[in-house]
């Protein structure tokens, strides 16, 4: 009994440590907050090492579970051991997801109206270019989500980022 319990105690400690990697470069990082530059750095950090970190709490979940599956007769604390490492694993997986590439993605196909037709606030701010006499401009408000775009003006390829 004491060695199940042990081996529960670690498998939630790999699912807390899994969680937490996941989770807290996610909340320090998310747009439209204020970030202090040690808990950026412990973030970055993180987001560096959760990988490795994932699956070295993945490894030691299946070893407790494989104890857990060895020496606890009843179905329930099996189910709940290999629940918990394959949760683990989805951490694991999801820790290789770069959430700011899908929620910050570059805009590749631009659709432009002539100035005349453009409905701006007055105070709208942009960005704007002007190579080899054709101008383009980004509005600000549509930048500051996708904070990229690709374009190619006068054939030339550019980047207009914000």
């Amino acid at each position: 009994m004491r060695l199940n319990r042990t081996s529960f105690a670690v498998l939630l400690a790999c699912l807390g440590v899994a969680l937490f990697c996941l989770v807290y470069p996610v909340y320090v990082i998310r747009p439209f907050r204020h970030q202090g530059v040690r808990e950026l750095a412990v973030a970055l950090a993180i987001l560096q090492a959760r990988f490795s970190i994932g699956l070295f709490c993945l490894a030691l979940a299946l070893f407790a579970a494989g104890r857990i599956w060895a020496t606890e007769p009843a179905r329930r604390p099996r189910f709940l051991a290999v629940a918990a490492t394959l949760v683990i694993g989805g951490f694991l997986l999801l820790s290789r997801v770069n959430i700011y590439e899908l929620m910050f993605h570059p805009v590749d196909q631009l659709v432009f109206v002539p100035q005349e037709k453009v409905k701006l606030d007055p105070a709208e701010l942009v960005i704007a270019v002007n190579l080899g006499g054709t101008p383009r401009a980004y509005p600000i408000r549509s930048m500051s989500y996708h904070h990229i775009v690709n374009d190619v003006v006068a054939g030339r390829p550019i980047t207009a980022t914000y």
